[in-house]
């Protein structure tokens, strides 16, 4: 189910929680949301649609993917760009890192690392700052 977009900041300010199993049907909205915004999204956060949970889902070379609590276990390789966010009007400067590691739990709650780089890891960090209460 495509949801309304949240776009306020003391909403998106708050820490998400950790995601469980039973919010299997709140990680399809947040893709199906992403889906419908793909010509100005690449990436969503669950606190963007309005439910403080560790969830994102970004698009990746291999087609779209989604995270259950998501954290970054290394960085490396830091830069500075500009961000714009659909919650959020306008673009920021922050820095990014070229190269993370992170830890995450698929759809089926089991544990994964990867190393992501360039692009697709300049999403993830900035939907991980989505689930820290960090408005980029």
């Amino acid at each position: 189910m495509v949801r309304e977009i949240c776009k306020d900041p003391v909403f998106l300010s708050r820490k998400a929680e950790a995601a469980s199993s039973v919010d299997i049907d709140l990680a399809r909205d947040l893709l199906d949301t992403l889906l419908a915004h793909k010509e100005g999204c690449v990436g969503m956060a669950a606190n963007m649609i309005g439910v403080c949970k560790r969830i994102i889902a970004f698009e990746n070379q291999e087609g779209y993917m989604v995270m259950f609590n998501p954290e970054i276990l290394k960085k490396s390789q830091p830069y500075e760009t500009e961000e714009g966010c659909l919650s959020l009007p306008g673009s920021r400067k922050t820095t990014r890192y070229q190269v993370i590691k992170v830890r995450w739990q698929n759809e089926k709650f089991q544990e994964r690392v990867k190393t992501f780089s360039g692009w697709t890891a300049q999403i993830i960090q900035h939907e991980i700052d989505h689930c820290e209460g960090i408005l980029i």
